[in-house]
């Protein structure tokens, strides 16, 4: 009875194995050959995302062999001479955020499939491609190329796991680089960083951000420390100075005045802010000038918060740095020890006596 009711369940799986009906695919299961993978990469407010599988090399021959070189026939597929599909299993993908330079072209925003080229003198190309759908390049389809570029391909240390990384990160870029066995291939990313923020500050402005003056403020002087777009940007500091007239809203009105060169209303303005600063403002500023290497300005300012507040060990302490920083050791020494004799925190504390020390006074 018991081995009729094993056959009769084996004949069971077998006819659900070849049933039309039934389940005609096996179930997920992992691929250790080549696992997936993704990395991304934020730029600016842009981010570039790629998804790929990641070979590994094993002991074989790379580059020339299990990769060939330059264009090849795949045999079957789409009949084209076709790249490398840089990875495994289905394209690789690459995903920007916004329009972006990719290898000093310009790219729209979207979803490409990327494939290189290798070259015996490592010399190749980087091709991007509308189609991100196939498997592999075995279905590669010039017309639906995005762009092809050039590359020069860089020797690297080595790489068991096929690795795409970005570095050489800077405010508008970065490099990608696929790197496997002892090859890096590099490609230039650039994002329009200030025209993309100045353009999504606008967006924002039109929803609930612009109900604020901190929102019209904070556009404002990212144009200004940007030298983006300045017109709107003085547009913005004039709504948050007139929703607002506070430090921050007027000193950076008055710094767009001055870029226009309307010094007479800046120093009016100017001279409103600085009546209103509160301490830490103040003193801020005080340092902001220091570090634009207006020292003389930066002393009046930490001069001014002296005068206001004369029972702050802080306010002495920065006015003393101003001087030191100017050289002028006298005027440095009576204000750290002004700031010692005020009982100051122990970072102000600490700050002081540095300096009396550095210039042999303690």
């Amino acid at each position: 009875m018991k081995k009729n009711m094993t056959l009769r369940l084996f004949a069971m799986v077998a006819i659900l194995a070849l049933s039309t009906t039934g389940w005609t695919q096996g179930i997920t299961t992992p691929r250790t050959a080549s696992p997936a993978a993704a990395i991304s990469q934020t730029i600016g407010i842009s981010t570039v995302s790629i998804n790929y599988s990641r070979p590994a090399v094993r002991g074989r021959e790379i580059w020339g062999q299990l990769v060939p070189y330059s264009w090849n026939k795949q045999g079957f597929g789409s009949g084209f001479l076709a790249p490398w599909r840089a990875g495994a299993n289905e394209n690789t993908v690459i995903e920007f955020s916004h329009d972006a330079t990719f290898a000093g072209q310009m790219v729209p925003a979207g979803r490409y499939g990327l494939f290189y080229t290798i070259n015996e003198d490592n010399t190749g190309e980087v091709i991007l491609s509308k189609d991100t759908e196939s498997w592999g390049s075995f279905f590669y389809d010039p017309s639906q190329d995005q762009l092809r570029a050039n590359i020069k391909i860089r020797s690297n240390n080595m790489t068991e796991r096929l690795t795409y990384d970005f570095i050489n990160i800077d405010k508008n870029g970065a490099e990608l680089v696929l790197n496997w066995e002892k090859m890096q291939f590099p490609v230039k990313i650039e994002f329009a960083v200030d025209d993309l923020v100045m353009a999504n500050a606008a967006n924002e402005l039109k929803g609930t951000t612009g109900f604020t003056w901190q929102g019209f403020a904070s556009a404002a002087n990212y144009s200004l420390q940007n030298n983006s777009n300045t017109d709107m940007g003085e547009q913005w500091a004039t709504q948050a100075a007139t929703l607002n007239p506070n430090f921050t809203t007027l000193n950076t009105q008055a710094a767009f005045l001055r870029l226009n060169g309307d010094n007479e209303t800046a120093d009016k303005v100017e001279a409103t802010a600085l009546s209103m600063a509160t301490e830490l403002e103040m003193n801020a500023y005080g340092y902001q000038l220091l570090n634009q290497g207006k020292n003389d300005e930066a002393i009046a300012a930490f001069k001014a918060n002296t005068d206001k507040y004369t029972d702050s060990a802080n306010a002495w302490d920065s006015l003393g740095e101003a001087y030191a920083i100017s050289g002028d050791e006298k005027n440095a020494v009576k204000a750290f020890k002004k700031s010692l004799s005020l009982n100051p925190a122990p970072n102000v504390k600490a700050n002081s006596e540095k300096y009396l020390q550095q210039l042999g006074k303690m």
